[in-house]
């Protein structure tokens, strides 16, 4: 299915580029990894059936130019980019159902956290939140070295250093508007895997969150923190189609799968009355 909408957003430092699909109940789909939008438009055009589903290119990627040099990315920054891009496309008492996968996973929970009152419920999948593993040192200096074999000799080379993360194989083909390799490599990766939620905010909106794996990423390291993650919540695992990207292998299964999970997910009304609200953040 075509975009129906495309527009650019102006966020302090960037032009998000974004696209709307469908009529319904407001659907944000936030892409991890060096994705963009493209990546969600199988499964976008899946759920536009009964959902408006809103996706768009992370600052630096693809699509969306940065006003400035680029810089170490922070998740404060994206989610507030995130927030920004609800508040232009929804009804001031419109909150959204949210799903984002990987570092858009990490993404989607500052999001509920900083801005309540935009989220209805997050479904978060596979967030790379490394530092919450009993190994986590092990993990950090896979990253560095990924990271400075990226600076000497390039991104297939660094690539190759993260696939103990994947089951020790190459990262999936995946469709995208621009490659946006080097930029994740560059300034995403560190920052992104270093994060650390604020688990005590998190418990706060707990109850409209649903953290996600893929049944068949199930064995990979990526896999582990979303367990860790949902029993520090409280919560069960909830349980996907497909690996760590099944929303662009299998997007139909998925969909389904979504839209259950979405559906089923506790909406406590109360929340939205508080909002931790914008804070300045560099980009």
């Amino acid at each position: 299915m075509d975009a129906l909408e495309i527009g650019t957003l102006a966020v302090p430092g960037a032009r998000l580029h974004y696209e709307v699909r469908g009529a319904g109940p407001l659907l944000l789909l936030i892409p991890g990894g060096n994705s963009d939008a493209a990546v969600f438009e199988p499964l976008a055009a899946v759920l536009s059936a009964d959902h408006r589903v809103v996706s768009y290119d992370p600052r630096g990627y693809s699509r969306t130019a940065l006003d400035g040099p680029p810089t170490d990315q922070r998740i404060e920054v994206h989610a507030d980019d995130a927030y920004r891009l609800l508040d232009h496309l929804a009804a001031a008492d419109e909150p959204a159902q949210v799903f984002g996968s990987c570092a858009g996973g990490i993404v989607a929970l500052e999001l509920a956290m900083r801005h309540p009152s935009r989220v209805r419920s997050v479904v978060s999948h596979e967030p790379p939140t490394m530092e919450l593993l009993p190994d986590a040192a092990r993990y950090r200096e896979l990253v560095d070295d990924a990271h400075e074999v990226f600076r000497r000799e390039g991104v297939a080379a660094a690539l190759r250093k993260l696939q103990p993360l994947f089951g020790g194989r190459p990262a999936p083909a995946l469709p995208e508007a621009h490659d946006n390799s080097a930029f994740f490599l560059a300034h995403v990766l560190r920052p992104s895997t270093r994060f650390v939620p604020d688990l005590a905010a998190l418990a706060a909106v707990a109850d409209r969150v649903v953290v996600a794996g893929g049944h068949g990423s199930r064995t990979h390291v990526i896999h582990q923190p979303a367990l860790v993650l949902a029993k520090r919540l409280g919560h069960e695992l909830a349980e996907f189609p497909g690996g760590h990207v099944g929303y662009a292998k299998h997007p139909v299964e998925f969909a389904g799968r979504l839209v259950d999970v979405l559906a089923a997910a506790p909406r406590d009304d109360s929340l939205r009355t508080t909002t931790r609200g914008l804070r300045p953040c560099a980009s």
